[in-house]
C-alpha cells in the first residue's frame, strides 16, 4: 500500500462578496479534489490545538499525528534542523524575514519584502554577519525571505508576532516583548541604520520593487525532541517542499526530503516537478507528503487571484497526475487537505476546521460530491483534535 497527502497549505478561506459569497476553494475548478471526495469521504479536521496560534509548524504537526502539546518548543529549531544548523541546549532559534517596513519603520508594508529573490537575500544576510553578527548572535541563509537567527545561551522569555499577521499594519505592539526582548528588539532596530541603503535594495527600489529595509525575528524556540514516524506508525516517509519548516519537521520525524528544484513557495513553483519527485519518492517509501505553500503566501497577500491560480493549479498539475499514475500502481490511499485556513480578508492564518478529501483502497464512498468548505457540515467523519487523522488514513477499513 502506498500513501500521498497533497497538502495545500492555507487553502481554505472564508465567502467573499467578490465571488458571489463563495469561498476561494468553491469558485476554483477542483476537478481531481471533487473526484477524490465523490469516490472516497469528504470529513474535517481541527489541526491546531486550543490556545496555540495556527501557524504552519502546529497544523502540519496536527496532520502528520503529532501532539504539540506534548513535544513542541517552536518553528524556528525545525527550520534550523532543515538548515543543519546544529542546536545546542541552551540555544533560540528564532525565523528572521526579512520585510519592507513603511512610514519611518511604523508600518509593516510587506512581510515578504515582495518575495525577494534568494540570491539577493544571501547578500543581505552575509552583511547582517558582518555588522550585527557576533559568538551570540549568528544569521543563516535560506530561502527567498525565511532565514534563521542563532542566539547562542540566548533567552526564551519574549513573544512576538509574525509579520504576516500585521500586514498593513503598525508594528507597535507586534514587536518582541518580555525578559528577554530587548537583545533581539535591539538587532531589529540596528537593521534599519543600514538596509534601507544595502545594494541590493538600492537596485530593487531602482527596479520599482520594495526594499528589504528590516529584519522581523519571530517563531523562537529550543531544540525539540519528536518521535519518528516510522516508529509510531510503521511507514517510511518523504517530503517535498520548498520552505525549510517543512524540511525541518521531516529531519526531526525522520522523513526523507526530495528536493524539487523549481519550487518556489509562490504561485509560479514547479508542479510537475513535485508530481514527478513523489512518484520517484514512492517506489521506496510507504508515504509521502507534498506540501505546497502557494494557497497561503496568496492568502498572506490579499490575492484572490493568486488563491484561486494556486488552488487550480494545486488541482489540475499535481494532484491530476499524482492520482493518474497511482491508478497504475496499485494500492493506494491518497487524501488533500489545507493544515489550517489563510482568510483573504485577514491575510493572517485562522485556527477553525479544514476539510479534507479522501480516497483508496478501503475507503467507501460516503455520499458527498464536491470538495471545499460545504463538508464543514456535510463531512462523514471528522476530527478534533487532529491528531486522530493520521491513524484513520493509514489504517481505517484495513
Amino acid at each position: 500500500m502506498k500513501y500521498v497527502i497533497f497538502l495545500g497549505d492555507g487553502m481554505s478561506d472564508r465567502p467573499l462578496e467578490a465571488l458571489g459569497g463563495r469561498t476561494p476553494l468553491m469558485a476554483a475548478r477542483t476537478t481531481n479534489m471533487d473526484r477524490m471526495v465523490r469516490e472516497g469521504i469528504g470529513g474535517w479536521s481541527l489541526n491546531t490545538p486550543d490556545g496555540y496560534y495556527p501557524g504552519s509548524d502546529i497544523a502540519n504537526l496536527g496532520v502528520l499525528g503529532y501532539d504539540v502539546t506534548q513535544s513542541y518548543t517552536g518553528r524556528s529549531p525545525l527550520e534550523a534542523a532543515a538548515m543543519g544548523v546544529e542546536l545546542g541546549p541552551d540555544d533560540i532559534a528564532f525565523r528572521c524575514n526579512l520585510v519592507t517596513l513603511a512610514d519611518q519603520f511604523s508600518v509593516m508594508g510587506d512581510f515578504s519584502a515582495e518575495h525577494i529573490s534568494s540570491a539577493e537575500a544571501s547578500k543581505i544576510i552575509e552583511t547582517l554577519n558582518e555588522r550585527l553578527g557576533s559568538e551570540r548572535f549568528q544569521f543563516y541563509p535560506g530561502v527567498s525571505y525565511r532565514h534563521l537567527l542563532v542566539w547562542r545561551n540566548g533567552g526564551d522569555r519574549l513573544t512576538s508576532r509574525p509579520p504576516h499577521d500585521i500586514s498593513d499594519k503598525p508594528i507597535e505592539g507586534a514587536t518582541p516583548e518580555g525578559p528577554d526582548a530587548e537583545p533581539i528588539f535591539a538587532l531589529m532596530r540596528a537593521s534599519w541604520e543600514f538596509l534601507a541603503d544595502h545594494p541590493v535594495n538600492l537596485a530593487r527600489v531602482a527596479q520599482g520593487k520594495r526594499p528589504a529595509n528590516s529584519i522581523w525575528l519571530w517563531g523562537h524556540g529550543r531544540k525539540p525532541v519528536l518521535p519518528r514516524f516510522q516508529e509510531r506508525f510503521g511507514k517510511s516517509g518523504g517530503i517535498i517542499s520548498a520552505v525549510d519548516l517543512m524540511r525541518g519537521i521531516a529531519a526531526h520525524i525522520g522523513f526523507d526530503v526530495l528536493h524539487v528544484p523549481g519550487a518556489t513557495g509562490w504561485i509560479d513553483t514547479d508542479y510537475e516537478g513535485k508530481a514527478r519527485a513523489c512518484l520517484e519518492g514512492l517506489e521506496t517509501r510507504d508515504l509521502m507528503f507534498v506540501h505546497v505553500e502557494s494557497p497561503d503566501e496568496a492568502g498572506h497577500a490579499g490575492r484572490m487571484d493568486y488563491k484561486l491560480k494556486a488552488i487550480e493549479d494545486f488541482d489540475a498539475r499535481l494532484v491530476g497526475p499524482v492520482l493518474e499514475a497511482l491508478a497504475r500502481r496499485g494500492p493506494f490511499r491518497a487524501m488533500a487537505l489545507p493544515d489550517h485556513p489563510t482568510p483573504l480578508v485577514t491575510k493572517t492564518h485562522d485556527p477553525g476546521p479544514v476539510p479534507f478529501a479522501m480516497v483508496g483502497h478501503g475507503i467507501a464512498p460516503d455520499g458527498n460530491q464536491v470538495y471545499d468548505e460545504n463538508l464543514l457540515r456535510s463531512a462523514s467523519v471528522t476530527f478534533d483534535p487532529g491528531i486522530r487523522l493520521m491513524p484513520y488514513f493509514l489504517n481505517h477499513g484495513l
